[in-house]
């Protein structure tokens, strides 16, 4: 097995593992009540920070030149 196969069996396999302990964790623990709220925090910040990101690109880019020119009427 090449070295990009073995990659992406071990990202598949800590994932899976990960949402495994993350079901454990908010089904049958008694932190379940933080580990929601973690959750919900990081899922609204990934949110906001991806339309904060947006809004900047938006107010620092310079508008592209038109190639059509507006005649005089």
């Amino acid at each position: 097995m090449d070295g990009r196969k073995a990659a992406g069996v071990a990202i598949f396999a800590l994932c899976m593992a990960g949402f495994v302990a993350y079901a454990y964790l908010l089904m049958m623990s008694e932190w379940s009540p933080i580990v929601l709220q973690l959750s919900v925090l990081m899922i609204v910040g990934g949110v906001l920070g991806v339309v904060s990101w947006i809004g900047y690109s938006m107010a620092t880019t310079r508008p592209a030149r038109s190639s059509v020119v507006a005649e005089d009427a």
